[in-house]
């Protein structure tokens, strides 16, 4: 029987996965996602989208689908379904492997306040300055709301969601970013401070670039730690080593 592989995608790099694995004769790849943007784009394999209902309905399907490798490359934030993962391939046998693009490092020249947390990046916040770009997604914006002095430009694909702190401004934009494009908004907003969250990757860390040569604090909110037992791979290269398909 050809292997099928579950990949857990949202990302860029889980899209660069299943091009590979669709390519690769009978290997079928089943690409899942969580459904929280509306237009993800065309992805090759089978798709579905939606939750699983947790590590046991994640289970069940692992085994009414006869999967053979789970793949978790959601985003580094994507905590519980990080976690899920790992249960649903423990109880089942199913080898997992996690894909997770390395973190930002700072450089010389970064003004970089880490934060365990949206609740600990927004108390940093007021010494930092008025005028803040937020750029943590389109979740969790109610850890700023308490924050009315404060002024929010927030960027994010999606509209976000409600609470939201009373005096933010909405851009609604895709990466990736240039530096020019992004140093050129931070001037014309008079932003006076950056948050985001460690995603790691190219795509959007010119913001980092662009604040770095304006001299603007960062606030850069740490991944959450992986499951007890579970190590990520880097790239898509790395996780087909690990997947050994050839094998199989």
């Amino acid at each position: 029987m050809s292997p099928h592989v579950l990949l857990l995608g949202g990302t860029a790099e889980a899209r660069e996965l299943a091009a590979t694995l669709a390519a690769r004769p009978g290997v079928r790849v089943t690409t899942s996602l969580a459904g929280r943007v509306s237009r993800p784009g065309e992805l090759d394999g089978d798709v579905r989208v939606g939750g699983f209902g947790g590590a046991e309905g994640l289970a069940e399907w692992l085994r009414a689908e006869h999967v053979d490798a789970v793949v978790d490359a959601t985003h580094p934030f994507a905590a519980g379904i990080t976690a899920n993962a790992a249960q649903a391939a423990a109880a089942t046998g199913v080898p997992a492997v996690v894909l997770r693009r390395p973190g930002w490092q700072p450089g010389p020249g970064d003004r970089w306040h880490p934060a365990a947390s949206l609740a600990e990046a927004a108390a940093l916040l007021p010494p930092l300055g008025r005028r803040i770009f937020l750029t943590t997604g389109r979740l969790g914006l109610a850890s700023f709301a308490h924050l009315p002095e404060l002024h929010f430009l927030v960027r994010s694909v999606e509209p976000p969601e409600p609470p939201m702190p009373p005096r933010t401004e909405v851009l609604l934009a895709r990466g990736p970013f240039t530096v020019e494009s992004e140093r050129s908004l931070l001037r014309e907003h008079r932003i006076d401070a950056l948050v985001t969250k460690d995603s790691g990757g190219s795509s959007t860390s010119a913001k980092l670039t662009a604040a770095r040569e304006l001299g603007l604090p960062v606030v850069v909110v740490r991944r959450p730690p992986l499951p007890e037992g579970v190590s990520a791979e880097p790239d898509v290269a790395a996780v087909l080593a690990r997947l050994d398909l050839d094998a199989r």
